[in-house]
């Protein structure tokens, strides 16, 4: 595949192009990438130093809100700066460098929410194990498998839509750089690309996505043998999973997993699964989990006692 590349920037066209929508664009999405960083920062903090949290489940979940926030930071930052710009543009290099992150950052989320659902399997379908299985050891193991996964998939991605030739028009009618409109601005047929690029998005969303069916499944036929207690603790921690699970699967299924083309309503589901639901995650986990807020609520403490000294 040659590389006749004529385009050093792409334009975006944006949410919208009226100016009033612009600034409110800008203030909501402003309040959410606080929200965002807030939340997810103080969730890795409040693990990091809370004892009571040294189970796999919090590891895990600290690494999710690490990647939460990293993910919504490769795209948040640039719609917050765009919405006050008429004229929207990103280098080359700044748009492939954007697409890489968003699929390195999103691919090993997709991994470690199936690992999670793995944890979940293990602590409630194998209680007397759990504790030798999921060692720190094991623990490490499964977050490296999911930033290697992550790593891997990002790379497939970037690979083929770098060396497309892109000749012009270089504009995109989306607020980020993504796999779907740039292979619609390619200035060739992208037919057999298309098909490798879906194979790739398919692998990983349903693979894991079977995966985290069967965890589930499997999960919800052996508390058929627990007490009421025991089934209501099991489906609490659960439930929360899932709701994260539906947040993040849905949307990338829609946009990634069916032909190259650019629909009216991508925009609003990219919006939702960059920008949204990297904040509604540590708000369901917080708000579901009285461990973790009760953690929280004391590292607030000791940090308002230290400032008063």
């Amino acid at each position: 595949m040659e590389n006749k590349n004529n385009v050093t920037e792409f334009v975006f066209l944006g949410l919208t192009g009226n100016p009033k929508m612009q600034k409110v664009i800008f203030a909501v999405v402003f309040v959410i990438y606080i929200i965002t960083l807030v939340g997810n920062v103080l969730i890795v903090a409040t693990v990091a130093v809370s004892p009571s949290l040294g189970s796999p489940m919090y590891f895990f979940l600290a690494y999710l809100s690490f990647i939460d926030a990293c993910y919504s930071s490769v795209i948040t930052p640039k719609l917050i700066v765009d919405s006050l710009h008429e004229r929207k543009t990103i280098s080359f290099s700044g748009c492939m460098a954007q697409v890489f992150g968003e699929h390195f950052f999103g691919g090993s989320e997709v991994i470690l929410l199936t690992v999670m659902a793995y944890d979940r399997y293990m602590a409630i379908c194998k209680p007397l194990h759990y504790a030798t299985l999921m060692n720190k050891r094991m623990c490490i193991l499964l977050m490296g498998v999911s930033w290697m996964g992550g790593f891997v998939h990002a790379n497939i991605q970037i690979f083929f839509v770098c060396l497309l030739p892109y000749c012009g028009p270089n504009t995109i009618n989306h607020f980020m750089c993504d796999m779907n409109p740039l292979l619609s601005l390619a200035c060739m047929d992208t037919h057999t690309l298309t098909l490798i690029v879906a194979v790739n998005s398919v692998f990983i969303c349903m693979l894991n996505f079977l995966l985290l069916l069967i965890s589930y499944a499997v999960i919800l036929y052996s508390l058929r043998n627990h007490s009421l207690e025991g089934r209501q603790k099991a489906l609490s921690t659960c439930i929360s999973h899932i709701t994260v699970v539906v947040l993040f699967f849905v949307p990338c299924i829609f946009v990634y997993m069916r032909p190259a083309a650019t629909l009216s309503v991508d925009k609003a589901v990219a919006l939702f699964y960059t920008v949204i639901t990297p904040m509604l995650n540590p708000l369901i986990y917080t708000l579901r989990n009285a461990q973790m807020k009760n953690a929280i609520i004391r590292l607030c403490g000791r940090k308002a006692i230290s400032d008063d000294k």
